[in-house]
């Protein structure tokens, strides 16, 4: 697999904020969000071997693992990589940005969908059909830039009743849409979302 890092930090997003988290970074992403933080991922990285990545994610003794990018599906590998990390006894988080089917995951492992908002730009690469089979343990979640993202991820939530089918994370972009401004939306309309800030960015860590 492309590797662009492997790393241990503070969660800094989803459900598990807060807790101390293994990330493996994959490298190459189909899209180009224009508030990516990750650019550096979009390409290169080294090909390492899946027993490499499992001897290094062991010396690092966290069982909270995330895979990230870039877009983790773009690897040819990937399904049974999650696999073989979840018969091993490790908790999986698969940060996903949409555009790709996330039928063949482990049903073990908690996907993270990262619904694509238009301030983004990259809207009309998302994959909806996903939306329909995603499962009570998965998050979905909508960086929000504006009001305009924030209306419209809330018709998305509607239209697929996600409040009662999954976890639903709202996070407001980071130095474009203050925190508050999106709690304030968030206290009016008596939502059921989540406040997803990237802690990690308000903490300085990686």
């Amino acid at each position: 697999m492309k590797i662009s890092e492997i790393f241990t930090s503070i969660q800094g997003e989803s459900t598990y904020s807060g807790l101390l988290c293994t990330f493996i970074r994959l490298s190459g992403c189909n899209l180009r969000c224009s508030y990516c933080d990750t650019e550096y991922a979009w390409q290169n990285g080294i090909t390492i071997d899946e027993e490499y990545i499992f001897q290094k994610i062991t010396e690092l003794t966290i069982p909270l693992i995330e895979i990230t990018g870039g877009e983790p599906l773009l690897q040819e590998n990937i399904i049974p990589f999650i696999t073989n990390l979840l018969d091993a006894g490790y908790n999986v988080l698969i940060e996903t940005n949409g555009s790709l089917s996330i039928k063949d995951i482990d049903p073990r492992a908690i996907v993270i969908l990262d619904i694509k908002t238009p301030g983004s730009k990259m809207d009309d690469k998302m994959l909806f059909p996903n939306l329909e089979i995603i499962k009570e343990n998965h998050e979905v979640k909508f960086v929000i830039t504006d009001r305009y993202d924030y209306d419209w991820s809330k018709k998305i939530i509607e239209d697929y009743n996600l409040f009662k089918r999954c976890k639903v994370l709202f996070s407001p972009a980071y130095n474009i849409l203050k925190p508050f401004e999106l709690v304030r939306w968030m206290i009016e309309d008596k939502s059921h979302a989540r406040l997803n800030i990237q802690l990690h960015k308000y903490i300085n860590c990686k």
